[in-house]
């Protein structure tokens, strides 16, 4: 069974590919790269790369009055050249015109719709014919008879999903298979081209033959495409419009896939068909996919890392300066006391503002230290006006001092006749 497959191949790369075979082939028609939907998660219905003989729609060989072979698989497909005494060519006039052939790479839709559907069909009548059983190819008789004989082709991707039912149905776990080569799949499949009525546009449409199982893929499900070896003759043999009648030889190339395959759980994302990205090709449950989270994480480890030291060097270049800055000597640096008497300086000799600052004690303000030159600023008395001076925080207090504490008013000095003088002088009286 094929419901879902991945493409993740452009048709140049196929026909590339298909030349390296060596298979002699002449490959003439090349879809463009827009025609065909790149996908990791492609579906039914959507347009795939189909390789096939160049021949005409209704396929190869001879054809009755109305166009399409008799599909009955009797005498009239039997198409071996004659000479002209009546007997039968050489095989090697049968290589000749095998190298004749030519094919081309097409983009057709997947679920086939065969050549006289009046109509288009709906979804769920055309996912019926996304896959052909090989066994329903044995007879000639059915939809597929008409096909099998001259509209063989070879479906290209790069691996295909399956899903492992568990829990009775319950819990379905999609599985990919790929080629262990990692080479493309080359699926064997049916094309065919309908016209609807009232329209003259073609369609193009595929289906996927499907057989038994091969080993390796019994646990998953009892039917896998057909897949035919890459490079080898027996793709040659399938696409071959010479070959118009269906044989043994051809049906057995309908086969389980003798190769080795690689096949693991995937993400069940592409469970729903509109999502499309590579990690769905990515094993989950694998020591590949071990392999690769812990690469993933030794690489954020590192980044981390990284970041941390950068952190810490900041951080030490930070601690450098700073017990740089503290090596400095304490006598250069200035002191609490030397703060408060710079600020009482400055508060001393500023003009008189109309709220002095707060927090700031007059003692501070009148004495320096014992040991140094005093620093206050000079306080001015009138004879006239003693109980208010002039300067500083005086404008709205009255001044203390440590004989003074306002109970007694200092007299005034008849030798300063200005009021104003030193007050270290005042102490040494």
């Amino acid at each position: 069974m094929c419901g879902r497959y991945a493409l993740a191949l452009r048709p140049g790369d196929v026909r590339r590919q298909f030349e390296q075979m060596n298979l002699h082939m002449s490959i003439d028609g090349m879809p463009e790269d827009d025609e065909v939907r790149q996908s990791y998660n492609f579906p039914p219905g959507s347009f795939g790369i189909v390789l096939r003989a160049d021949v005409p729609d209704r396929g190869a060989g001879k054809t009755d009055d109305d166009g399409e072979k008799d599909g009955s698989g009797g005498d009239a497909t039997d198409e071996t050249p004659k000479t002209d005494d009546g007997g039968k060519a050489t095989s090697q006039s049968n290589e000749d015109t095998q190298k004749e052939t030519r094919y081309r790479i097409q983009a057709m839709k997947w679920g086939l719709i065969p050549f006289w559907t009046k109509r288009s069909p709906d979804y769920s009548s055309m996912l019926r014919t996304i896959n052909c059983r090989d066994d329903s190819l044995i007879e000639n008789r059915g939809m597929w008879t008409s096909m099998k004989m001259k509209k063989r082709c070879i479906i290209v991707c790069d691996g295909f999903y399956e899903w492992l039912k568990k829990n009775n149905g319950k819990d379905r776990i999609p599985h990919y298979t790929k080629r262990k080569d990692g080479k493309m799949m080359c699926f064997a499949g049916l094309w065919d081209c309908v016209k609807y009525e009232g329209s003259d546009e073609k369609l193009y449409t595929y289906t996927v033959i499907t057989t038994d199982s091969n080993k390796q893929l019994k646990f998953l499900h009892d039917r896998m495409p057909v897949m035919l070896e890459n490079g080898s003759e027996d793709i040659v043999k399938w696409l071959s419009p010479e070959r118009t009648t269906w044989t043994k030889e051809l049906q057995s190339l309908l086969k389980p896939y003798e190769g080795e395959l690689d096949c693991y759980p995937v993400s069940k994302d592409v469970g729903k068909v509109g999502n499309n990205s590579p990690s769905f090709i990515v094993p989950i449950d694998s020591k590949e996919n071990k392999s690769n989270i812990a690469n993933f994480f030794g690489n954020q480890k590192k980044l981390a890392e990284k970041q941390e030291a950068a952190k810490n060097q900041n951080e030490d270049e930070g601690t450098d300066a700073l017990k740089r800055e503290e090596g400095q000597s304490r006598d250069d640096r200035p002191t609490l006391l030397d703060k408060v008497t710079a600020d009482s300086n400055v508060l001393a000799t500023e003009p008189s503002s109309s709220q002095p600052p707060a927090g700031i004690k007059r003692e501070h303000e009148l004495f320096d230290g014992e040991e140094r030159e005093p620093k206050a600023p000079k306080l001015m008395f009138s004879p006239s006006k003693q109980s208010k001076p002039t300067v500083g925080l005086q404008s709205r207090r009255k001044m203390h001092s440590a004989t003074n504490n306002g109970s007694i008013k200092p007299k005034s000095s008849p030798k300063k006749a200005e009021g104003s003088q030193k007050i270290t002088a005042f102490f040494k009286k």
